[in-house]
């Protein structure tokens, strides 16, 4: 009897350890090379890994919610399906009989047919670069699934891939009607009648990326998993437009210097420029209601409440994005109060999950960063977000009323995208520049 010990992979620099949070198989199964085994999770990343080996699953060394090390045998397989399925002690339940029946059905009909894997050309991988197991092309063959077709299922796996689970739902979903693979004959369409056509839905598939020697592969977090997706979304759904907007902030520069040193000894920590952002966004926003909105379907939601969301940098590289409720009912003390807790509290991770929700508008600030201007993406369902660029001290023409003369000033320039879908360039052009106009207008004479 040949068997092969299946061990916990390593899955990033500092990982040394990880949760088994389902087994995808159970002991006595057929299991195929690269079919998804069993689900994992680290403090870093989520995982679900493939296995190494074809044959029988004999034993499971670790339950669920059991913590294994990196390099310990959590499984092993039987390389010639000849060893008998003993569950020792600490294995998963056992599925209910009626359950075994169909799986053992399954894998049957799948192996009676993997002679037959390649009968409509199903390669190992697709054009789209998307890899298929050989347990995958097996039900392909068996169901008469072209490559063609094959490429067309959403893949539930790690990096899109098509899992036996997805493939069994489409079939099922075709049998029953619910998947239509035929093109009916039409007519070649008018220029007017191909122009009035909704635009198609593509499938955005992402190619395979080869490594090269000396690459180092790192798997994303958690978090950098969710602003990936979110971010792809926002880019889906909306059609982003920016306007860009330089305003003059010299007094607010001036203002804060003479300040910041009497707020520090009073209340104890720093007065950035963010809360007197916020306070100018605030006020666009009661002037241009329109931005406060959300898109539902065919519906405008347009929110009572300024919630400002403002994307905080964290010492792990990631993104969050903590909201200040009721903007627009904050002084400026309150508002740098509330920034300072939300962004402290990020930074330690200690944010609730009501902080980061509810958002109905959200700025960013590249400046921190020494960007004079980006294109931010919005942040869904919201329809607009600012980015605030670096304050920069520069020469610039000044009117009075003795002539024009050129002096030093300190500018920044106001990026601002939104969603083209229900908020036009005019706007989007008014609701920057009007944030432009609160901040040069800023009163120096401000107390706090």
């Amino acid at each position: 009897m040949s068997q092969v010990e299946i061990r916990l992979p390593k899955m990033g620099e500092s990982v040394t350890e990880a949760t088994i949070t389902n087994w995808l198989k159970n002991v006595g199964d057929t299991v195929e090379l690269d079919e998804p085994l069993v689900e994992v999770a680290t403090d870093k990343v989520d995982n679900e890994l493939p296995s190494e080996a074809e044959g029988v699953l004999v034993k499971i060394l670790f339950e669920k919610d059991q913590v294994a090390q990196v390099g310990d045998v959590i499984a092993i397989i039987s390389a010639d399906g000849s060893a008998p399925a003993d569950t020792p002690t600490g294995t998963t339940e056992s599925q209910p009989k009626e359950v075994q029946a169909v799986e053992e059905t399954v894998s049957a009909a799948v192996t009676a047919a993997s002679a037959t894997a390649n009968a409509v050309g199903i390669d190992k991988t697709g054009p789209s670069g998307k890899f298929y197991s050989p347990l995958v092309r097996s039900i392909a063959s068996k169901e008469h699934i072209s490559m063609s077709e094959l490429e067309t299922i959403s893949g539930s796996g790690q990096n899109g891939r098509v899992t036996k689970k997805d493939i069994l739902a489409y079939v099922e979903n075709k049998a029953a009607g619910k998947v239509s693979t035929a093109v009916p004959a039409a007519a070649t369409p008018s220029p007017v009648e191909e122009s009035s056509r909704a635009p198609k839905q593509q499938t955005i598939k992402t190619p395979t990326i080869p490594s090269m020697p000396g690459d180092e592969i790192i798997e994303m977090d958690r978090m950098r998993k969710m602003i990936s997706e979110h971010m792809v979304m926002s880019k889906h759904t909306s059609p982003h437009v920016t306007s860009f907007v330089e305003a003059d902030v010299t007094n607010i520069w001036n203002w804060r210097n003479k300040i910041k040193g009497e707020f520090k000894k009073r209340e104890g920590e720093n007065f950035t420029f963010t809360p007197i952002f916020v306070e100018a966004v605030a006020k666009a926003i009661k002037d241009f209601p329109n931005i406060n909105i959300s898109v539902d379907g065919n519906s405008i939601i347009k929110r009572k409440d300024i919630n400002i969301g403002m994307a905080t940098a964290l010492p792990s590289g990631n993104l969050i994005v903590p909201v200040i409720k009721k903007a627009d009912q904050l002084n400026l003390i309150g508002l740098a109060k509330k920034v300072n807790e939300l962004a402290n509290n990020a930074r330690i991770n200690k944010l609730s999950s009501d902080d980061i929700q509810g958002g109905t508008y959200t700025i960013t600030n590249v400046g921190t960063f020494g960007n004079v201007m980006g294109t931010p993406i919005i942040n869904q369902p919201q329809v607009a977000i600012l980015a605030l660029g670096a304050i920069r001290k520069v020469p610039a023409v000044i009117e009075t009323p003795d002539g024009d003369f050129i002096g030093i000033r300190y500018k920044m320039f106001l990026s601002h995208s939104y969603d083209h879908r229900v908020v036009d360039g005019a706007l989007g052009g008014m609701f920057v520049k009007r944030v432009a106009e609160y901040l040069e207008a800023f009163d120096t004479e401000t107390k706090i």
